[in-house]
């Protein structure tokens, strides 16, 4: 939730970030009406409550019992004007930092650097999971319909070795492990900004309980905090969770439905961090250069894209994406995001610390960034570490963790 005071005191920026994120301003300028009526209104009944105080000192019965009446009409407007406010905020996103590029669309993304020498050619990793017995979707479709997938023998020990292999070198960085709920009631939902997840139905939502399924760990490792008030000692406070992710994956078609690339179910490590508000954008940098580290180790080529303002995320202040060499496709692929979205997830779900100095109170900021996005760095590793004797040579960080080295061809193992 956005800031109402910097509706307040600056509605042109607001409107500027608005039509750079091409996100109609109409909600904007119904909110503003909105916001004096009810800032009028409020101080109306103020008034009226003083006044009434008077009246019961003075023992006005009459006077006092028939303002009492008209307060009640007030305040029921008044809570009418809050509820309306509240809900606007709400469609209002994040306003996007100045470093980030302006443009509609993800045409208008910016490539910062590209690390790693793409191969140029490679079997795609759906024959590749055919032939090595990995990935089974037609035996899922028996079970669960369409977009889910067992992952099977190698790429199921592949699966772990990915999740230790992240929270080992995050374990590195002081981040502390986590393995959060994978349900959210809605309230919550909306107050970290995913009120579009909601709307577009992209969340699956079980009715009986009022709960949605998460889409991410981030959607209940955000507002794990809610209203509570943190120490300065506390921050930088950051999370590794782990958890399988639900989403419809509305409007997706085509070839990124047959296989894992988008899926109803995945599994995700998810980096979440707590800051103070002059180290946010110091923080999303760390984040960045922990996601390439984990890749580089990998071996795995990748470039880190800057997303403009039209393709961010509707809570983001900034995002910077990291793309994986898909080699069958002969183009990059997203396996990583990171996301600095200010205060505006803490201002909705109520996170605040304590400042030292000045022994006041302050909304956190609070950035969101992918670990391992497990079935996408599946199929780029599928694809990437093909060999000419037409093995898959695993990474030697996740040698460990997997305790093989390689996959062999072979029939299928499994009937």
């Amino acid at each position: 939730m956005i800031d109402i005071n910097r509706i307040r005191n600056n509605p042109e920026e607001v409107r500027a970030g608005m039509r750079n994120r091409n996100t109609d301003t109409h909600v904007l300028d119904t909110l503003i009406s909105i916001d004096e009526r009810w800032r009028a209104i409020t101080k109306k009944t103020d008034e009226m409550r003083a006044e009434l105080k008077v009246l019961s000192n003075e023992r006005a019965i009459e006077r006092a019992k028939a303002l009492k009446e008209e307060l009640k009409k007030y305040e029921n407007d008044e809570r009418e004007l809050e509820r309306q406010r509240i809900d606007l905020l709400y469609q209002i996103p994040n306003i996007p930092d100045p470093s980030t590029p302006i443009g509609p669309t993800e045409k208008d993304n910016k490539i910062l650097r590209i690390k790693g020498k793409p191969i140029k050619s490679a079997i795609d990793y759906l024959t590749v999971a055919n032939t090595y017995d990995l990935i089974d979707v037609e035996r899922s479709s028996k079970v669960a319909g369409s977009r889910f997938g067992y992952l099977k023998n190698e790429a199921a020990l592949l699966e772990f070795a990915l999740i230790q292999f992240a929270f080992n070198r995050a374990l590195r960085k002081k981040f502390i492990p986590i393995v959060p709920p994978v349900m959210v009631n809605p309230k919550i939902l909306a107050g970290i900004g995913k009120g579009q997840f909601m709307q577009n139905e992209d969340a699956f939502y079980l009715a009986k309980d009022n709960l949605y399924l998460a889409g991410s760990a981030e959607h209940t490792i955000a507002p794990m905090h809610s209203n509570e008030v943190l120490s300065e000692d506390q921050l930088p406070l950051r999370y590794i969770g782990f958890s399988t992710c639900f989403r419809r994956e509305a409007g997706s078609y085509g070839r990124d439905t047959k296989g894992i690339l988008r899926v109803h179910q995945f599994d995700k490590v998810e980096l979440f961090s707590i800051t103070k508000p002059e180290d946010s954008m110091k923080e999303h940098d760390f984040l960045v250069d922990f996601q390439e580290s984990l890749l580089t180790e990998l071996g795995l080529p990748y470039r880190v894209v800057q997303i403009a303002t039209g393709d961010m995320g509707f809570g983001d202040a900034k995002q910077i994406d990291i793309e994986t060499w898909i080699p069958s496709e002969n183009t990059y692929r997203e396996t990583n995001s990171a996301s600095n979205t200010t205060d505006f997830q803490s201002r909705g779900v109520n996170i605040k610390y304590l400042k030292r100095d000045t022994n006041t109170k302050e909304f956190v900021h609070m950035l969101n960034a992918t670990g391992f996005a497990i079935g996408r760095m599946l199929i780029a590793i599928f694809e990437n570490c093909q060999t000419k004797k037409g093995t898959i040579k695993i990474p030697k960080p996740l040698v460990r963790y997997s305790g093989i080295k390689e996959i062999k061809a072979k029939t299928k193992r499994s009937s």
